[in-house]
């Protein structure tokens, strides 16, 4: 199993901002590999069976209400049971506070014991989605993404074809850069690819000629986004006056990033053509389309009206 496809428990703690009541328990030596959790309401009755111990176990006011509801020895069973099951973790909701000898027990099994202030749900929707967009399948691809008028916009093409430049024109229009050079590509379901910089090169751009210049620290933190969803890619390319290339767009082209598929426009490059610009309209353009308008199809709309207009005069 590979870094990409687990995450600490310590990372977590941080990034949902738990309180560890176990602090003696080192947590970064606790790994997880799954974006789900689990309320061991089940669990807590004596039913273990296709029990997913795996999973961040979470206490709600269900479970501590039902908890409560037990004589003392009744309880301090049913949580040795839960804690001797080899789980990551378990997490008390709603700033709720499990008894000290719960605490010693789960010294004694190494199991941390954290707390949210957040309701049940709420921290379970936001620990999944998080979870589920750090354990996805990854792959680091050569380009820049960007963030255009709320499109993430993910521009590939040759080294030295003027990726940079044409983000930090964009930079410089109000738009927001997410990486350059590498870009880290999340599969976070079949519909969605979530794109992040390398730790390493976060917020720089590499411009030949000049050298690699901060983003953040030039342009503010307005400048920069930690993540995107890929919408659209826009892949640069010398011009060929050979080659055809497609001017109307009646038809959609797809490029496929772990297994899936995303809109492409081929764009070729010649002195003078202003990519920034091309770039804000493919995304406009784009967004439009989701929102049901295709100026293309609009366009082959009026000219098929038009020579059926013109056929019916000639008869």
């Amino acid at each position: 199993m590979n870094e990409n496809e687990r995450v600490k428990l310590s990372k977590v703690i941080d990034k949902m901002q738990l309180e560890n009541l176990t602090p003696q328990i080192d947590a970064s030596g606790i790994w997880l590999h799954i974006p789900e959790v689990n309320r061991p309401a089940l669990q807590l009755t004596g039913f273990y069976e296709q029990f997913d111990n795996d999973r961040i176990q979470i206490i709600g006011n269900v479970e501590f209400s039902y908890l409560n509801s037990l004589s003392q020895q009744d309880r301090y069973e049913r949580y040795v049971q839960l804690l001797s099951s080899n789980i990551p973790c378990l997490v008390f909701c709603r700033d709720l506070k499990p008894e000290n000898e719960i605490i010693v027990l789960a010294q004694k099994y190494q199991i941390p014991i954290l707390r949210s202030k957040q309701s049940t749900s709420s921290f379970m929707a936001e620990v999944i989605r998080w979870l589920k967009v750090q354990l996805a399948p990854c792959i680091v691809i050569h380009g820049v993404l960007v963030d255009v008028y709320g499109e993430g916009v993910l521009i590939t093409g040759e080294s030295g074809i003027g990726k940079s430049e044409a983000a930090l024109e964009l930079i410089k229009r109000g738009h927001r850069l997410v990486t350059d050079d590498a870009v880290e590509i999340r599969k976070v379901s079949d519909e969605s690819l979530i794109g992040t910089a390398p730790g390493v090169t976060k917020y720089f751009i590499e411009l030949r000629g000049i050298g690699i210049i901060d983003v953040k620290t030039l342009f503010g933190v307005e400048s920069v986004k930690e993540q995107q969803e890929i919408n659209m890619v826009i892949k640069l390319e010398d011009w060929n006056k050979d080659k055809e290339y497609d001017r109307l767009g009646l038809e959609e082209e797809y490029t496929e990033y772990l297994g899936n598929k995303v809109v492409c426009h081929s764009l070729p490059i010649r002195p003078g053509r202003n990519l920034a610009v091309i770039v804000e309209a493919a995304a406009v353009n784009h967004r439009q389309k989701m929102m049901g308008y295709n100026a293309a199809k609009e366009l082959y709309r009026r000219v098929q009206e038009n020579l059926m207009k013109g056929d019916e005069e000639d008869e």
